[in-house]
Parts: structure tokens; sequence; C-alpha cells
């Protein structure tokens, strides 16, 4: 029947007969091959994916009982001659496949954060605070007093920064906190994210480079497809094991206090207070006047941003495309993302021109522990 599962003979046969086929293609489309060799290309690639379809296929079937072992053995009814007549076993999914999406998604929005913690954000509303119960600055009753009594009465109930410290370490390998009991720091995470995105910027300058030398595109381009798509799977690899846990939970609630805390650096009487015009402004102001710090708010919020895009990105299938085509227009949607990060992480000491990296723990988060 159609929906028994076949013998090794059988799977044998059909792959004998699809290399046959693409035998003959080649054969009769030579003349087509030598003027447009990306045909090559789009020949193999439906042959593979017909060789592909019968591995799912069997796949999807309902194995006997005793997964063919009888008849391998010579007890059952009617046993083979041969192994060929013994019940083709196929192959387990392929691990890159075996994914989830969300908790990625998730990942991505913590390395946002995380960039946003070293901005100084939250240690600019702690100061902030201070300030005002001390009654130092011109604050009392209007919108920024009023967000910053409310961020301060809500404290007790947010994750505090060394648990926040301690999420990061686990996941990223960022700040020099311990991780929490049980868990390791994710060290590896910083170098699989840096040499992801030189592979895709380096992809992507091969290709300008071999436009120039090929104007027409009669050819492929010098970059390597399997070199990205290695450096993501890599990193994608990487993160699955660490996307466990309370990281979606503690993520969103950080991004309501990350959200809170703008409002407060955005609000009329606080901006009026620092002559500033923006969120961003005060922040940088609070970091000069009171923190002692040189403000870094600009590499920090295009690494934040770039990095969640490139993470968010990865947890969709594309970097399991074959098909160079349809590879190079996925990854084009995020190689100015990745240029962007590595110049920001050039210019704070995280990635050096040469491509060698530095590990983010010599930054540490200046704030205190317990707030």
């Amino acid at each position: 029947m159609a929906d028994d599962p076949r013998t090794n003979g059988e799977i044998e046969t059909a792959l004998g007969q699809l290399a046959a086929i693409r035998e003959w293609l080649v054969a009769e489309n030579r003349a087509a091959l030598l003027k447009d060799p990306k045909l090559a290309e789009a020949l193999n690639q439906k042959v593979s994916e017909l060789i592909e379809l019968l591995d799912i296929s069997e796949r999807a079937k309902v194995a006997p009982l005793d997964q063919g072992l009888m008849d391998l053995i010579g007890l059952s009814d009617d046993p083979p001659e041969d192994v060929d007549g013994v019940r083709y076993v196929p192959s387990v999914p392929v691990y890159d496949d075996q994914i989830s999406r969300e908790r990625l998604l998730a990942i991505a929005d913590l390395y946002y954060l995380h960039n946003m913690e070293a901005a100084s954000v939250f240690n600019a509303i702690l100061k902030l605070k201070d300030l005002f119960r001390a009654g130092s600055v011109r604050l009392s009753d209007g919108e920024g007093a009023v967000r910053l009594f409310r961020f301060d009465r809500h404290s007790t109930l947010r994750y505090t920064l060394r648990e926040r410290r301690a999420a990061y370490r686990k996941v990223f390998g960022y700040t020099d906190a311990t991780p929490p009991k049980g868990a390791r720091p994710n060290t590896p995470f910083h170098r699989h994210f840096t040499n992801f995105n030189l592979q895709s910027s380096q992809f992507f300058q091969d290709k300008r480079v071999s436009e120039v030398i090929r104007p027409d595109g009669s050819r492929e381009n010098f970059g390597s497809m399997a070199v990205v798509r290695r450096a993501g799977l890599d990193l994608r690899n990487n993160l699955r094991h660490v996307s466990y846990g309370h990281i979606a939970v503690m993520r969103t609630e950080v991004m309501g206090l990350l959200e809170a805390a703008f409002g407060i650096l955005g609000a009329d009487d606080v901006m009026n207070l620092f002559g500033t015009v923006t969120a961003w402004d005060t922040l940088e102001e609070i970091q000069k006047r009171y923190l002692n710090q040189m403000p870094l708010a600009s590499q920090r919020s295009r690494m934040a941003v770039a990095g969640r895009d490139i993470l968010r990105w990865l947890a969709e299938p594309y970097i399991l495309s074959n098909v160079r085509i349809d590879f190079e227009t996925y990854l084009e949607d995020i190689v100015d993302q990745c240029d962007d990060w590595l110049t920001s992480a050039e210019s704070l000491g995280l990635q050096k021109s040469s491509g060698v990296t530095q590990s983010e723990n010599v930054i540490p988060l200046r704030a205190r522990v317990r707030r």
C-alpha cells in the first residue's frame, strides 16, 4: 500500500532514479549551464528537494510496532531474503530545525535591555531619585516628579539589579556578576555574535566586489553562503541552551521598567530642570553632572537596536535557506545592522578592526546592587 513504509531497496531505487534524472538534466542543459551558471544551482536545488521529500514522507508514515526488527532477524510471517526487503528507517529531524522562535525573541529583547542598562539609563534614574528625595533639585509636583515617585514605590515588586545582572551573565556572559545558582556564564556568546556579524558583513563586501568584476552577473558572487550559515547556526545553537527559565518573564517586566524610565527622563519638568529637549539629552546630562561618566548613549543605543534586529532575524528560519538568491535576499535585511553593531562595538573597544573580539566583561555596569 502507498501508506506502508518503504523498504531499503525501494528507497535505494528511488535515489538511483533521482541521480539519473540529475545526470540527464545536466547533459541536456550543458549549453545553457555555460551561459548561465546560476541555472546549476536551481537544477541541483530541485533534485535535492525531491531527495529530501523521500525522507520526509517516510518520517510521516506510521512505523510498525517492532520498528521492522522482526523482518530483520527473520521472525516475521514473510521475512525478506535480504536487507533490501527490510523497512527503510528515515533519519531523525534535522538538529538546526528544532528551535523555539519565542525563546530567541525573548533573548533579543534581553540583549536590547542589557545595552540600555550599560548606557546607564537606570543608574541615572536612581541618581535622580536620590536628588529628588534630598530636595537637591527643583522638582516638586510635576509629571516627572509623580512618575519618579511611582517608580520608587514599585521598586520592591521588580527584579533587582543583582538579578538582572545575573541574567545577563547567564545568557550573554556579560558583566562580572555571579550567574544564578546552577547556571554557567555563557562566555562564548560574544565571540559567536561578533563572528556572525563579521561574516555577514564580509559576505556583502565580497558580493560588491564580484559585481564590479562581473557586472553582467554571469556567475555567483565571491561570498561564501556556507560560512555565514555556519556562523549563524553556531550563534543560534549557543543561545538555545540559555533561553529557558525566567528570561521571557523578566524581559517583559524590565521593558516596562525601561519605558517608565524614559517617561521620567522625557517629562517636561525634568527636561526643564536640565535644559534638555529629549530624554536622551537628559540622560547624558545626569551622567556628566552627577555620575562622572562619559556618555555612551549613542553607541549603546545603536548596539541595542542593531543587536535586537539581528537576533530577531536569527529566530526565523531564514538561516536555513539553501537557495543562494533567497539567502542573499534574507541576509540583506540585516547587513546594515551587522555593520552598525561592528562599528559601535569597535568604538567601545569591544571589537577591533582586525576582527579580534574583546569581552564585554571589561565594562562593568556601575550601579548599586540593591535598587
